[in-house]
């Protein structure tokens, strides 16, 4: 199995405020040859920040999902266990970094199949959850997307075709002879918008909607 960091162990850390689900957790990963429990902990906030640039995986039984929102900065993969259902919650935590949730209930072939699909690069999400996506999204129609593409407004169309060009910020605020400071700020309100988590994705979606000519 490949590995973030290459090489050795994959670096693990779990959390959960409940002693009895962590220590589930920490047994799961204790007894796998390929896996290094480098530390457990019952919250969040309780992981240093230098202790999570050296982990690969941080793997976190919690429903409440705010902290979770604020670890984008973390090189570690997260995988979550969570009852959290609704597609709006689930996009949110896709786009902070977390690449696999599953149910709390999941079994212990499952959380593995996570772990290696997050160290690996890869998304996992449980049934119900993909479900739950796909009930949303999956039958939006060109009407809809029509609409959302109405709430960018022409000055970021402009400075989204820049991106198409790969304009770095920059270059995009010469040629609109406006400040960087301006520039990023356009560029993460078209992120926003688009719903999108990279300037790449935003382009992408940008054509698939119509906003950059082709």
């Amino acid at each position: 199995m490949s590995k973030r960091n290459g090489g050795g162990a994959i670096k693990i850390a779990v959390v959960a405020n409940s002693a009895v689900r962590r220590a589930r957790l920490e047994s799961i990963v204790r007894h796998h040859p390929e896996f290094h429990l480098a530390g457990s902990f019952g919250a969040v906030a309780s992981l240093a920040s230098s202790a999570r640039t050296e982990l690969d995986v941080i793997v976190i039984d919690s429903d409440p999902i705010h902290d979770l929102l604020r670890q984008s900065s973390s090189r570690a993969a997260i995988v979550l266990l969570t009852e959290v259902r609704d597609a709006r919650s689930i996009a949110r935590l896709l786009r902070s970094g977390v690449r696999a949730i599953l149910s709390r209930e999941s079994g212990s072939d499952d959380l593995l199949s996570a772990i290696y699909a997050a160290c690996g690069g890869l998304v996992l999400l449980s049934t119900p959850i993909a479900e739950s996506l796909a009930a949303v999204y999956g039958d939006q129609s060109l009407e809809i997307e029509d609409e959302l593409s109405e709430e960018i407004t022409s000055r970021e169309t402009e400075v989204l075709r820049m991106l198409a060009e790969g304009l770095v910020n920059k270059d995009i605020a010469a040629r609109l002879g406006i400040s960087e400071h301006t520039a990023k700020f356009h560029i993460s309100s078209i992120l926003d918008k688009l719903g999108a988590s990279t300037r790449t994705e935003a382009v992408t979606l940008g054509i698939r909607r119509g906003l950059i000519p082709i």
